[in-house]
């Protein structure tokens, strides 16, 4: 059982954060801001996909101004990420942003800082300290001998005391290293000193099979030890599959459910029908479905009818044929050919009766 860490309550937009609440899924579009029609499209897919906060670079002027239409018509609550600029902070503000990421160490002098933290106070916005190990300062790298998880913490209480001097508590921080166990020690340490909201990631984790897997072990180990309040798996390529793999790492925990989770057998000599192609179809024909489904696609008479039995729906199959079970019940018997649309079918069926129930 996860007990989750206790910590301060703040919002992004209508996303409640911290003290109990969901932990969010979060990602951030790789389109030019400045192009608004690509922005809000990507948005779009990211929303569907299951998105909960977005964030987006303000690199420039163009993409601060730009970023007034993306706030009218964002399907999510959007973050403006900010670097060494703070007239860039104060226009997202004044656009009507739902968050600030920011580092307050590198965006000037202190009067820069206040005015930023001023009008965030004045709208109540949070503001996210980033804390990365790529971009950590040449004097804590020249300390601590490198990017270790005590230099990436002293970092991220350096710019929290910046924003705790000027009486702002609507803080939320990262901090993020591209290894695993770096960054899961930084994060522990920091947990243990402060109790503001932490969003959780590896940073440039890798492609899509590699980053996966390095996400969801880092995130894995502290999501099970009550650590993370918002999260983000680091991808390159489409932020979309960076959605999809956050919630099957949720899912995996037990902490959030959405979706189908198709079970299958690793297949093996017993194996009598094409499995892989089978649970990939079922994937791809389910992919639109909201509503927590588990269903099992097993290839033997071993350990099928079990698995099949304990799914919401689930095929055990044969040779040139399968059974469907229903809720643990037989529900059917179909031919190799027929199976997928049964499958389906039945997926669709069980999901009606959810959403009916709600």
């Amino acid at each position: 059982m996860i007990t989750r860490r206790q910590t301060r309550r703040i919002n992004v937009g209508k996303v409640p954060i911290g003290d109990g609440a969901p932990v969010s899924v979060q990602s951030m579009t790789n389109t030019d801001t400045r192009d608004v029609a690509a922005t809000l499209s990507q948005i779009s897919a990211l929303a569907s996909a299951g998105c909960e906060i977005v964030r987006v670079a303000i690199p420039d002027d163009d993409a601060a101004t730009a970023l007034s239409g993306i706030m009218e018509r964002s399907l999510l609550p959007v973050i403006a990420d900010i670097h060494f600029h703070h007239k860039l902070a104060l226009a997202s503000l004044e656009a009507g942003v739902d968050g600030l990421r920011i580092n307050p160490g590198n965006i000037g002098a202190r009067w820069k800082v206040e005015e930023v933290v001023r009008e965030a106070a004045e709208r109540r916005v949070p503001i996210r300290i980033g804390v990365n190990a790529g971009s950590l300062e040449r004097d804590l790298l020249v300390k601590h001998g490198g990017p270790t998880p005590e230099a990436l913490v002293e970092s991220a209480l350096g710019h929290v005391r910046i924003l705790e001097d000027l009486d702002f508590g609507l803080i939320k921080v990262s901090i993020k290293g591209s290894h695993v166990l770096q960054t899961v020690e930084a994060c522990k340490k920091f947990s243990a000193a402060r109790d503001y909201p932490l969003h959780i990631g590896i940073t440039e984790a890798g492609t899509l099979h590699r980053g996966s897997v390095k996400s969801a072990v880092g995130m894995g180990i502290l999501l099970y030890e009550g650590l993370g309040d918002t999260m983000r798996v680091s991808l390159t390529g489409d932020p979309v599959r960076e959605v999809e793999t956050a919630w099957w790492i949720l899912s995996a925990l037990g902490l959030r459910k959405r979706g189908v989770e198709v079970i299958s057998c690793p297949t093996c000599a017993r194996t009598r029908l094409s499995i892989e192609s089978m649970a990939l179809e079922i994937e791809a024909r389910l992919a639109d479905l909201e509503t927590p489904l588990t269903v099992a696609v097993m290839g033997c008479e071993v350990n099928g009818p079990g698995e099949a039995r304990e799914a919401d729906v689930g095929v055990a199959s044969g040779k040139g044929v399968g059974i469907i079970f229903r809720k643990g019940e037989v529900v059917d018997k179909v031919p190799a050919e027929k199976l997928i649309d049964a499958l389906e079918h039945e997926a669709r069926k069980v999901a009606a009766s959810h959403s009916d129930d709600e």
